[in-house]
């Protein structure tokens, strides 16, 4: 083999990571693979991460066509500089890779949906108690100093996913994904298990759900009363949906290993939709009305009554892939 041949069997992938409409959780959770990163820089090299080196939008933009191997996206899309990163790395990159529920469902931020930019702006920079603005003044994309003009994002009317701006190669789903999951989809794809471009494939997840992962027992009682979780201590080894105790483990795509559940909590829905779901709301909605202790409209109405926050909570990571999308 010739030396030009060794070059190009030893050469190194090239991996980015971005980070949009999110928390930052998404960037930390690459990093607890742990030990695993040793081996990941032992195969790649990081071209392109704003969150943990000075790279800049213009060093992407250098970059050949296709030059990144495996781009990870996290964050959804609100901002015009969100969307046009989006389209940028698209272009750059051989594999583009939704990280996280904001990415691939909106996520918390997406909740945002059901208020107007209208009322969000009167929020932050009008009537809040911390706010001092007596000028009422707000951003503006475009403003004229003495230098010249200041530009900065424009705030869309509502979140959007990856995929509703470009084609997305791999969903990796959480919030944020769990370490042991996003190295197994890390060896997918530099590994060659799947082909560096395919078409919105769930990876490091199942089709399953929470519960069938959970190790409480099913009961199958009716739920007689609703209970926030910091006013009842649950029962041990007794399932807490059934307990009154809104757990999101029927609609929620399992991976995670039921890890809040095991920890005394109900399930969030922080891995998204099931695999056989394609409204996470509207699935958890259809589950408690099958366990309710209700024969009457009353007495069912007076029970939905006790959830606080039905949309909050049955769409706390997915607004931007419900049905609904927006309030409006």
């Amino acid at each position: 083999m010739g030396d030009n041949e060794n070059s190009q069997a030893t050469e190194k992938l090239k991996v980015g990571m971005y980070w949009a409409a999110s928390c930052g959780g998404c960037d930390i959770a690459l990093l607890e693979i742990g030990p695993h990163l040793l081996d990941l820089i032992q195969i790649a090299d990081v071209v392109f991460w704003p969150c943990a080196a000075d790279f800049k939008y213009q060093h992407v933009a250098d970059y050949p066509d296709g030059y990144i191997d495996v781009c990870f996206f996290n964050g959804a899309i609100r901002t015009s500089e969100q969307e046009e990163l989006a389209r940028l790395l698209r272009k750059k990159s051989k594999s583009l890779i939704s990280f996280g529920e904001c990415a691939i469902d909106g996520g918390i931020p997406s909740l945002a949906n059901l208020k107007t930019v209208e009322g969000i702006f009167d929020a932050s920079y009008h009537n809040t108690p911390s706010i001092d603005n007596p000028d009422g003044v707000e951003p503006q994309p475009i403003t004229l100093v003495e230098q010249g003009e200041l530009e900065i994002p424009v705030f869309y009317q509502q979140v959007l996913r990856l995929k509703d701006i470009v084609q997305v190669d791999y969903e990796i789903p959480g919030c944020p994904p769990q370490g042991d999951r996003v190295w197994e989809a890390i060896v997918a794809v530099t590994g060659g298990a799947v082909p560096l471009t395919n078409s919105a494939v769930k990876v490091a997840c199942f089709d399953k759900s929470v519960c069938d992962e959970c190790p409480l027992e099913k009961k199958l009682e009716k739920i007689k009363e609703f209970k926030r979780p910091h006013e009842v201590r649950p029962e041990p080894d007794w399932c807490l949906l059934e307990q009154g105790i809104v757990c999101m483990g029927p609609a929620t795509r399992s991976g995670c290993g039921a890890l809040c559940i095991k920890g005394g909590l109900p399930c969030r829905g922080c891995y998204g939709p099931s695999g056989t779901v394609e409204d996470q709301g509207t699935a958890m909605v259809s589950t408690i009305a099958s366990l309710l202790d209700a024969t009457t409209e009353d007495r069912a109405k007076e029970l939905i009554d006790q959830i606080v926050d039905p949309v909050g909570t049955f769409y706390r990571f997915s607004m931007a892939s419900s049905h609904m999308k927006t309030a409006r």
